[in-house]
């Protein structure tokens, strides 16, 4: 492979603001994987947003790539995964796989696409430092007529519309808007954009805590819901704390600590089969590898209000909530999944179309 810009490309990033602001390039904030395409006649490369190769994991989408790009490119965008109108983030990471058999019955059960949205370089021409409006135009005149699984994402500079993107992708599985200054050259690494996320508060559960990899201070809390069934079901953690408040945490909650956890709603998470029916904090994952996944276990009395975007598959938070602080006018049970706001649907293949 010989492009003009080669790999490892670290995209570029974007900062979280809480409004739109006026005079810009905007997309919808896609939720799959980023993702560099290389593509240097019959060689085919995906990068990661850490610069690891991707490749391996989405062979379907690499031929559709070699297919459908121009043949000597680089384009930065996201690989995604829609099952019934909407994306599905569950499916992407089960893609992660190190039997490559497996693998490739996935590729066959749930395919992948590219989103495509910044071009890098085109034939033997690096575009870092050409502002993002021509290189909008380049992307958009070479994917011209481009078809499924390789789409171009929808742009616009009305920010009227950026709005209603926002109100309506979400029930297609969305997150929300980033917009980009319309002069902006590619910066690898660096924020150089802006990210308009949803956000929400709840009433959880803090069921248990793990512990900071510094020591005897908390790392993240155990969040949980209450299901219809009045199960509590663990559905994310609140872990941006400072390194005072996660000592002061240790003795606020010390008095909920169960020396025997066998009375816990999750004490059965060490066993496999467990997992099956509920989502359970100790659940072995391959993005976690030999973190240590262990818990302190707390009588699941106290409740927090967290701040959270949006739900992924209406069961867990997508991600990290944050904590904004203690809730003792409420009760646990009163902690449901009924307090959430569900998303109007929106088809994903409207927005792609």
């Amino acid at each position: 492979m010989d492009l003009p810009v080669m790999p490892p490309v670290k995209p570029m990033l974007a900062k979280s603001v809480a409004k739109i602001p006026p005079d810009m390039h905007y997309e919808a904030k896609w939720d799959g994987f980023r993702a560099i395409v290389f593509r240097d006649g019959a060689e085919v490369e995906l990068g990661s947003r850490t610069g690891k190769p991707l490749t391996r994991y989405f062979p379907e989408l690499v031929e559709a790539l070699r297919e459908r790009l121009p043949e000597r490119c680089v384009m930065d965008g996201e690989i995604v995964i829609a099952r019934e109108g909407r994306l599905d983030f569950d499916a992407l990471t089960e893609r992660i796989h190190p039997a490559d058999s497996r693998v490739r019955t996935l590729a066959e059960r749930t395919p992948a696409s590219f989103v495509a949205f910044d071009l890098l370089a085109l034939q033997d021409e690096s575009l870092l430092d050409v502002p993002l409006a021509e290189r909008r135009k380049l992307l958009t005149t070479a994917l011209s007529g481009v078809t499924a699984p390789v789409h171009l994402a929808p742009a616009t500079t009305d920010i009227g519309v950026a709005q209603q993107w926002f109100e309506q992708y979400e029930g297609a599985g969305l997150d929300g808007v980033i917009a980009k200054p319309l002069t902006g050259r590619y910066l690898q690494d660096e924020r150089a954009m802006f990210k308009i996320k949803h956000e929400r508060t709840a009433d959880v559960v803090v069921a248990g805590y793990r512990l900071h990899k510094s020591g005897p201070i908390v790392g993240s809390l155990l969040l949980g819901l209450h299901d219809d069934r009045g199960t509590l079901q663990h559905v994310g953690v609140s872990a941006a704390f400072p390194m005072k408040r996660r000592a002061e945490l240790i003795d606020e909650l010390e008095p909920l600590r169960m020396a025997d956890p066998s009375g816990h709603p999750w004490a059965a998470w060490a066993e496999e089969a467990a997992h099956e029916s509920a989502r359970l904090p100790g659940a072995p994952s391959r993005w976690s590898g030999k973190k240590d996944l262990s818990w302190v276990p707390l009588r699941p009395e106290r409740v927090a209000e967290v701040a959270y975007d949006h739900m992924e598959n209406g069961a867990r938070f997508r991600h990290t909530a944050r904590f904004r602080r203690w809730r003792p006018d409420r009760t646990p049970e009163s902690c449901t999944y009924a307090q959430l706001e569900e998303p109007v649907r929106y088809d994903l293949v409207d927005i792609l179309r």
